[in-house]
């Protein structure tokens, strides 16, 4: 009975830990971002693949010294119900704020914001 108390304690724990260790999502909706130095996060946009649409990090890209990009991931089930979302991740390297532009697009080349379809999404970032 013991065993089982302590391997149910522990699974308790791990899900409290990761659950706080966990890097913070922001939605297409947050455009002011405030996180610490050192946070790792995740900006979730509606990802429609079948439509040809990719997401990118737009020019001017984000000040390197305040912000840095580690990645993005496909997240099945998320918001919205109905498909699945893409998850962009960034590590918040120092104090300073910067701006991150997100574009919706096919062809992802010069002048992609005004492609039919194409759509922009602005944020503030902040770092303490």
């Amino acid at each position: 009975m013991t065993v089982v108390a302590v391997a149910g304690l522990l699974i308790a724990l791990y899900s409290v830990f990761s659950q706080l260790s966990a890097p913070e999502v922001f939605d297409a909706d947050d455009t002011e971002i405030a996180v610490s130095a050192g946070d790792h996060f995740s900006v979730r946009v509606p990802d429609e693949p079948a439509g040809g649409y990719r997401w990118i990090i737009a020019e001017p890209r984000p000040d390197p010294a305040v912000l840095r990009t580690t990645g993005r991931r496909e997240v099945p089930g998320g918001p919205p119900a109905a498909g699945t979302t893409r998850h962009l991740d960034f590590e918040a390297v120092r104090p300073g704020r910067t701006d991150l532009r997100l574009l919706r697009c096919r062809a992802c080349a010069a002048g992609a914001a005004d492609e039919p379809g194409a759509r922009t999404l602005n944020f503030r970032v902040r770092v303490g």
